[in-house]
């Protein structure tokens, strides 16, 4: 029996207390400042409110100031964090781990500095780390589609472990494997982190063929929707994404299999980065649809914002094997620059 520690009471975190209960690890799940009531559920009831399943019987729930006890005792930490507490778990687990630790995350999305450099967040976290803290630990991610409420209710679901060494992020899947949660492992982990970021941007695009729906008025008397543009605009955005996956030397397979195709299937079936693209499409612009989503957590326009400091740079250094992105470039016009756009389908796959 393995202890694990997951630091992030959200629904992805916690989903996978299950399988790590069902292979009879003791898991302890940590809440953050913002997680008080979902812990608060789960001490009282045993219960998970936001997933609305009873926790699984090897799990114990620990409010955030019982984090140094949680994590210091555990084999493996999950970072269930959203991307704005990248730092904080970073910062936390730096003053609070007494050696190093396997450290996996759930967490999604990426950073570009001023002159276009990208950056994946298991390396904003590795980045708190003291070296010798750092040259002790290990840094892996989980990416692909899951549907959190899915892995709770033990359906099939298939997902990627990766770190930099393949029998790393083989040593964590080992303690997560089920007959139902099943784990490739990989050692491209920046290569996985980009994939599973950059289709959060992209199914923004997906949603603004929703969105033209509603604009035109719905399905109409016949049942024609708007599949058609959707699709096509899905596949567009795969079609770029292997190239960003290229230019920026990680595996432009990942495009095309669980982390990138894989995972944006998944994200366009609903949620909050489908709901930004539905707006924008049915006519909104951005800084109106910051406005109705005030409050939420939009971590796909994180993703686009950074993607407007690296993709110039890309194009200027040539990495790029068209001249342009015209999805992204979309993206980029309604998101950073707030102007009302289209989507370019006579632009898409120009090189076919």
């Amino acid at each position: 029996m393995a202890r694990i520690a997951i630091v992030g009471a959200g629904v992805m975190g916690s989903a996978l207390a299950w399988p790590l209960s069902d292979n009879g690890h003791a898991v302890a799940l940590v809440g953050t400042h913002l997680d008080r009531e979902i812990i608060d559920a789960a001490q009282r009831y045993h219960r998970h409110p936001r997933l609305d399943r009873e926790l699984p019987p090897n799990v114990t729930a620990f409010q955030t100031e019982a984090i140094a006890t949680a994590v210091d005792s555990a084999d493996l930490i999950v970072s269930g964090v959203n991307s704005w507490g990248v730092d904080w778990i970073g910062e936390t687990l730096a003053s609070v781990l007494r050696g190093g630790r396997d450290i996996i995350a759930v967490t999604k999305g990426l950073r570009a500095a001023a002159d276009g450099s990208v950056e994946i967040f298991p390396r904003v976290v590795a980045g708190h780390f003291s070296a010798e803290l750092r040259r002790h630990s290990t840094f892996m991610a989980i990416g692909g589609p899951c549907i959190a409420g899915e892995l709770a209710a033990r359906r099939q679901s298939c997902v990627v472990f990766a770190a930099d060494h393949k029998d790393h992020a083989e040593r964590a899947a080992r303690l997560f494997r089920t007959d139902y949660y099943h784990i490739r492992s990989s050692d491209d982990l920046w290569g996985l982190e980009l994939a599973v970021a950059l289709k959060n941007a992209y199914v923004i695009g997906v949603g603004m063929a929703h969105g033209m729906l509603q604009a035109a008025g719905g399905i109409d008397a016949v049942g024609a929707a708007m599949h058609n543009p959707a699709a096509a605009t899905f596949a567009q955005g795969l079609y770029e994404m292997e190239q960003l996956l290229a230019a920026l030397r990680g595996n432009a397979h990942y495009a095309h299999s669980l982390p990138g195709a894989g995972d944006q299937y998944v994200t366009a079936m609903g949620g909050r980065s489908l709901r930004v693209g539905t707006l924008l499409g049915s006519g909104h612009t951005f800084s109106e649809v910051r406005e109705i989503m005030a409050g939420e957590t939009l971590e796909a326009v994180a993703i686009v914002r950074a993607m407007s400091r690296a993709y110039p740079v890309l194009k200027a250094n040539r990495a790029l094997r068209d001249e342009s992105l015209p999805l992204l470039e979309t993206l980029i016009a309604a998101v950073v620059e707030n102007r009302a756009v289209t989507l370019p389908f006579d632009r898409y796959f120009a090189s076919l």
